[in-house]
């Protein structure tokens, strides 16, 4: 060990090193040999550690949270997406304290209200990513920047939004895109944890959570079978699902003990979660797009009285009637992805949004999800998810309820966020064009009221070569 180092512990540590300084020859004892090795081991592991994580730039975003809304806004002349009803044409949406008051075309504006002009552009609720790791992971090669996995397959109790980087550089591109709202879940395992929807902005994730527990994520792979033989598939695919069963009827029993004798009962917190998904107060997400996995997931559900959700949903269309008998939502996992089977059409998942929607599937559009490629960093591109259905035969209203109101409705939190109506959360957009077209551009933003700072690193770094390539020109 360097001289360097040797000083550094015996700064932090006075009193591990002075056993140690002894005259020559003098032995030392065992256990004050061991303390001393372990405390040099762990110092020298935490450096380490801080020298990785700096090596590799990971800094916080310069955008400052917005503040409070304190004085009432009117957005004035714009093309208002109200999405829960018709879209009215050089309208008013005016909110206060952070909720919208008023929306019309004949509106009477507040004392000391602040009034913009919008006129030439379009008001969309915020958008919301179904599924997403935006906030748990920043560079995916980075393993300290990456918290979205936990140690074994059944992970109930996690609760990712505590986790959530508020300082993520990828939370501004997001928002720059028109991105405000995203429902963020763990990515494995069996039953991978719980969800919740973060509002992307604020301080700390107490800020950011709109609402935790919005449903249990399973992957339903983990409980198929990919046997040969179909007999030994169906064994295997029994042995696993009795095990999720097993599961389910011990947390059942738990909440039967707790409420019969709290006192006797010692608290599991993985029982604890699970409960509000029994009781169905929370829904069951299901990792699926295979035909089989879908109806198998919808079955097991049905018969334990626990609300489903299809997460990917690739087969949806094939399993209509019974998604429609009981109601099942689908969160179409990405129009950018290739087909699944060989013989599928090259346009099988960009027609997919199409095909629920005449099938008379409820469904939302989402992202990458928290996959690789693209996960929170591609949070961004949403819209134009929305866009490809749009070209492969999605009618245009459809897409923006596709990927505004509809997953709020699937996630619970369509009473604060996803259209534009009197009483909701003033969390919108102002576009200077179709959000749905590329070239179009979030001019501002709101969420809950408050002025979302549209900077992100992406248009720093473009501003920056833009200037750079400028001077060498002249």
């Amino acid at each position: 060990m360097s001289k360097q180092y040797q000083n550094l512990i015996r700064s932090l540590f006075p009193a591990a090193t002075k056993n140690s300084e002894k005259k020559a020859g003098e032995p030392a004892s065992q256990p004050t040999n061991c303390r001393r090795t372990f405390l040099i081991r762990s110092v020298l592991a935490t450096l380490f550690g801080s020298a990785v994580v700096a090596g590799t730039n990971v800094n916080a975003n310069d955008q400052i949270p917005g503040a409070a809304q304190t004085t009432p806004i009117a957005l004035v002349g714009g093309v208002v997406h109200t999405v829960d009803a018709k879209t009215l044409n050089n309208a008013t949406v005016v909110f206060e304290k952070g909720k919208i008051t008023q929306v019309g075309k004949k509106v009477v504006l507040p004392a000391k209200c602040r009034s913009i002009d919008v006129a030439g552009k379009q008001i969309y609720p915020g958008l919301m990513e179904s599924m997403s790791n935006v906030g748990l992971s920043e560079i995916g090669s980075v393993r300290a920047t990456v918290d979205t996995d936990e140690v074994g397959d059944e992970n109930p109790n996690l609760r990712p939004w505590v986790a959530v980087n508020a300082d993520s550089e990828l939370i501004p591109v997001a928002r720059a895109g028109g991105v405000l709202l995203a429902s963020i879940a763990p990515k494995r395992g069996n039953i991978r944890g719980q969800s919740a929807v973060i509002q992307l902005d604020g301080w700390t994730y107490k800020d950011m959570l709109l609402r935790g527990d919005t449903g249990m994520l399973v992957s339903w792979r983990s409980y198929d079978s990919r046997r040969g033989s179909s007999t030994d598939r169906a064994k295997e695919r029994d042995e696993r699902l009795k095990g999720l069963s097993d599961r389910l009827e011990t947390a059942a029993r738990y909440a039967i003990a707790r409420a019969a004798r709290p006192d006797w009962t010692p608290v599991d917190l993985r029982f604890e979660a699970l409960i509000p998904v029994l009781e169905g107060d929370s829904p069951m997400i299901i990792d699926a797009d295979d035909r089989r996995e879908i109806e198998a997931a919808v079955a097991f559900c049905v018969a334990r009285g626990i609300r489903p959700i299809i997460y990917g949903g690739y087969d949806a269309p094939e399993c209509a009637p019974l998604l429609k008998k009981y109601d099942v939502p689908v969160i179409v996992h990405s129009t950018y992805r290739l087909p699944l089977r060989r013989d599928d059409p090259y346009d099988h998942p960009y027609t997919l949004p199409s095909r629920i929607s005449k099938a008379g599937i409820r469904f939302a559009i989402g992202g990458p999800g928290s996959g690789s490629p693209g996960g929170g960093a591609a949070a961004r591109n949403l819209p134009y998810h929305a866009a490809v259905a749009v070209s492969y035969g999605l009618p245009a209203d459809q897409a923006i309820h596709a990927i505004t109101l509809a997953p709020a409705e699937i996630m619970g939190v369509a009473d604060r966020v996803g259209s534009i109506t009197v009483g909701k959360d003033a969390t919108l957009i102002v576009v200077d064009g179709d959000i749905l077209q590329t070239e179009s551009n979030v001019t501002d933003a709101y969420i809950g009221g408050a002025k979302v700072d549209l900077g992100s690193k992406h248009k720093t770094l473009a501003d920056k070569y833009r200037r750079k390539y400028n001077q060498r020109s002249r």
